[in-house]
């Protein structure tokens, strides 16, 4: 079938499905597709008459739920593009996005973090707004992902692929019709372009506002839920729950995870419990140069991978003199787009780190095997460099989550007047369990060599990741080295 406007998907779906066929359910309620098609209609003339229109970037400051939904098909609808940010954004972040973005309207945000903005709310009234259809010819660019990356300063993602879809080519393995968990927040890049593309097929979304694991599994199970995307702390959490094989899961045919590196063990326990065919991981960025797949039943054979580049795009490694590395080598991973370079994306507040006319690196490093197998190390600026050894965060902090009372570890390089930077882990323990540098320290010098083994603990009763399971590693690298500083220390390893 030819590709459909995205604003035009709802009506398109509406006229084919029964009356009472759900497209949405959230905690505060659902919503039909006919129900969905005449709010996103209303919503539409609602931001028209506050000032959107074709072109325009519209910035989305909403947590999970229908109304979303409803103004991201509204924007679409206009002809403008979505920008979603989370929506407990400090001020001062909020402001250095809008003033990247320049949108010509901000939803859902609180006036007082942007004097001077347009604001209009995400809940205001729609009954006296016209349902009937609005057609706007697609937005140029489906939508602005806003990223603050490992640095903390934001930038904006502006995907190239116009506001249109073919609504018979479900993507990522998931069906048409089929019935989707979102457990993510909308405003990461995989949870808004999985659920929206799996909305463009005519799939039921049931959303969370906040992840939970036995919510979770609880929809999973009464919802027939066929298909989800996790990420890996989601995946820990919900191995951890001591009930969880009370849980229906024959309804799922696919678990897909990406956005932040997996745990080798965890990976195993969830292709041990569900089966390598359901267990699938996708690795690359918002950026959209190109992808690297594979599902459980490859990744057994190779261990830690995250598979191989997918379709037309290409994937170099490459070493600091810069020659493409040798099998097994480390070095910094590049992507070649398949329609050429710059043709997935741009930047508003940053620029492309390329090499040789159009290479492009997110800034991660590994290694590619001789089959063409990509396994991952870190990202660049979150190496540590102790006494001239590479110490990589993500393998230490692989070793931590396998200590039965670890619920979430994070590793950081703090400073070192006598080796450059030592190896620190932030823990926070499950419920209930109390740690000590002692109990890590005979655990990881079980796994790990003893020069990348944490030199020093700290123990934290808060998330150390979001729902999406990302790390600002940067800030709590800044605060611990202010905090050496003032002369705190930290529970030494024996």
């Amino acid at each position: 079938m030819a590709e459909i406007a995205m604003g035009e998907l709802p009506r398109h779906h509406r006229d084919r499905k029964p009356k009472d066929a759900p497209v949405l359910t959230h905690p505060e309620g659902g919503l039909t597709w006919s129900e969905f098609e005449d709010r996103t209609n209303r919503r539409a003339r609602l931001l028209r008459d506050a000032g959107v229109k074709a072109g325009d970037f519209v910035t989305l400051s909403i947590p999970n739920g229908n109304s979303f939904f409803e103004n991201t098909f509204a924007i679409w609808k206009l002809g403008a593009t979505p920008n979603p940010v989370a929506s407990k954004l400090p001020g001062g972040e909020f402001k250095a996005i809008v003033d990247l973005v320049k949108p010509s309207v901000v939803v859902g945000a609180d006036p007082s973090l942007l004097p001077g903005a347009k604001i209009v709310s995400a809940e205001a009234d729609l009954q006296g707004y016209d349902p009937s259809p609005v057609r706007e010819l697609p937005a140029k660019n489906w939508k602005g992902m806003t990223s603050g990356g490992s640095t903390g300063r934001p930038k904006v993602i502006v995907d190239h692929r116009p506001a249109q879809w073919d609504p018979e080519a479900p993507g990522f393995g998931q069906k048409i019709d089929g019935c989707v968990l979102n457990p993510g927040p909308l405003y990461h890049n995989a949870p808004f372009g999985l659920t929206h593309i799996a909305l463009f097929c005519g799939n039921h979304i049931v959303g969370m506002r906040r992840f939970d694991p036995a919510e979770a599994m609880t929809l999973i199970q009464r919802h027939r839920v066929n298909w989800v995307n996790f990420v890996p702390t989601m995946m820990h959490r919900i191995w951890s729950l001591p009930d969880r094989e009370r849980f229906d899961t024959s309804s799922l045919e696919q678990v897909w995870h990406m956005a932040a590196p997996m745990p080798p063990a965890l990976k195993e326990q969830w292709i041990a419990w569900l089966g390598g065919e359901r267990i699938w991981e996708l690795y690359g960025g918002t950026e959209g140069q190109g992808a690297t797949i594979l599902n459980g039943i490859e990744w057994t054979a190779k261990r830690g991978s995250v598979g191989r580049i997918q379709g037309e795009s290409k994937l170099r490694v490459v070493n600091e003199a810069g020659q493409d590395c040798k099998p097994g080598e480390i070095g910094e991973i590049y992507f070649w787009a398949a329609a050429g370079p710059g043709s997935t994306y741009h930047y508003l507040g940053a620029e492309p780190k390329s090499r040789d006319e159009g290479w492009e690196s997110i800034g991660d490093i590994g290694w590619m095997d001789e089959d063409g197998y990509v396994f991952l190390a870190d990202r660049r600026t979150d190496l540590i460099l102790r006494g001239g050894a590479n110490i990589y965060p993500a393998e230490v902090e692989a070793a931590l989550y396998e200590h039965a009372g670890v619920g979430t570890a994070v590793v950081v390089g703090v400073p070192d007047p006598d080796l450059g930077a030592r190896v620190h882990a932030v823990v926070q323990p499950k419920a209930g369990v109390k740690l000590t540098p002692s109990d890590l320290h005979a655990h990881m010098a079980e796994k790990l060599a003893r020069y990348k083994c944490p030199e020093s603990y700290e123990f934290s009763g808060e998330m150390l990741r979001d729902d999406a399971g990302k790390v600002r590693r940067s800030l709590l690298r800044a605060e611990r080295a202010k905090w050496l500083e003032e002369g705190k220390e930290f529970r030494t390893r024996p």
